[in-house]
């Protein structure tokens, strides 16, 4: 039993610690110490969610349903070019940053944002859904819903850390500079994430 929790963990972590789109968002709302809280609980039960729904079998449907797949595809596309010009905005105009990390957004945008990055992504489902789902269902019960229960505390462990641990970068982050860098680097970020969408 630790081994399947140990295996789903380690899975489930390799998955969500590439920096991606909801990553980027996640990271400068963090360091901005914006609406963390509701931020990291929805990444992190999102993913608790789709991973669940994958243990229980349902990954077959999404790959039965390719047109919503490639609705989703293309639907990702377009957000993350948009928001990586968005990004590049920022970068080109410091005086519109949020550079003292008080709270200037608002919620609702921020939240339809994140919802937006995770839900308009394909990948989230071919990963968490349909791959999770054929990994876990290759142990016999009660292993599998352990396995899941390690995915489950690797994807609560990762967004709390990135979530409330960038601000650990906080002084860093005082000068306009440091500010442009980010964005510039998550403008390009989204650019290439919308390319290689685009491209598979």
């Amino acid at each position: 039993m630790l081994y399947a929790a140990l295996k789903g963990f380690l899975f489930m972590g390799g998955l969500i610690i590439a920096i991606g789109a909801q990553n980027a968002f996640l990271l400068r709302q963090g360091l901005k110490q914006e609406f963390v809280l509701p931020l990291v609980i929805f990444c992190a039960f999102t993913d608790a969610l789709l991973a669940t729904v994958g243990v229980l079998g349902l990954g077959f449907l999404l790959e039965k349903m390719p047109a919503l797949l490639l609705v989703l595809k293309w639907g990702g596309v377009i957000f993350l070019f948009c928001y990586g010009i968005f990004a590049f905005a920022r970068a080109l105009k410091p005086k519109n940053m949020d550079v003292e990390g008080e709270g200037q957004s608002e919620f609702m945008p921020v939240m339809l944002t994140i919802a937006a990055l995770t839900f308009f992504n394909p990948h989230v489902y071919l990963d968490t859904v349909i791959l999770v789902g054929a990994l876990a269902n290759q142990y016999s019960e009660p292993d599998k819903y352990i396995f899941l229960m390690g995915c489950i505390i690797a994807s609560f462990t990762w967004f709390f850390c990135l979530g409330y641990g960038a601000r650990l970068l906080k002084p860093l982050f005082q000068k306009k500079q440091a500010w442009q860098i980010l964005d510039f680097c998550i403008g390009v970020i989204m650019i290439l994430l919308g390319l290689s969408l685009a491209a598979s």
